[in-house]
């Protein structure tokens, strides 16, 4: 199993919104080397949702469930099925994923512009402490 991260703009599509989906196409991802990692992610993998623009936390974790399929008319693109698995008691803000030394190569901090990241296992284990879970 591998982790991610995925960025979302909490007022066009955010967490609130894959709860009441329940799962959700995560689609529209118009960089090819996000669409790399989109086409990296296999089930079981699981994910940070991490809301950005207004808010820059991490919100709550996902799971992977379908692999890619192309995305768009030309198929260059790649998109995954992913459903929520738990809301982080505490949300984990940008300011606070800069400041944790054990954060210091998180791929989100290094490549901030990209959607989709992937995360190593300690980095994940250091998130979700942060978190509350």
């Amino acid at each position: 199993m591998r982790f991610w991260l995925l960025r979302s703009e909490p007022d066009v599509y955010g967490w609130d919104h894959l709860i009441r989906d329940q799962e959700t196409e995560w689609d529209g991802v118009r960089n090819y080397t996000a669409r790399n990692f989109l086409k990296e992610m296999a089930p079981g993998d699981r994910a940070i949702f991490y809301h950005s623009n207004k808010e820059k936390a991490a919100v709550g974790t996902m799971e992977i469930v379908r692999a890619w399929r192309p995305d768009g008319e030309k198929g260059i693109w790649a998109s995954v099925a992913v459903r929520p698995l738990e809301k982080l008691p505490n949300p984990v803000p940008l300011a606070t994923m800069k400041a944790e030394p054990r954060l210091a190569t998180l791929e989100v901090l290094r490549q901030s512009r990209l959607s989709v990241t992937p995360v190593r296992d300690e980095e994940w284990a250091v998130l979700m402490e942060l978190g509350g879970l």
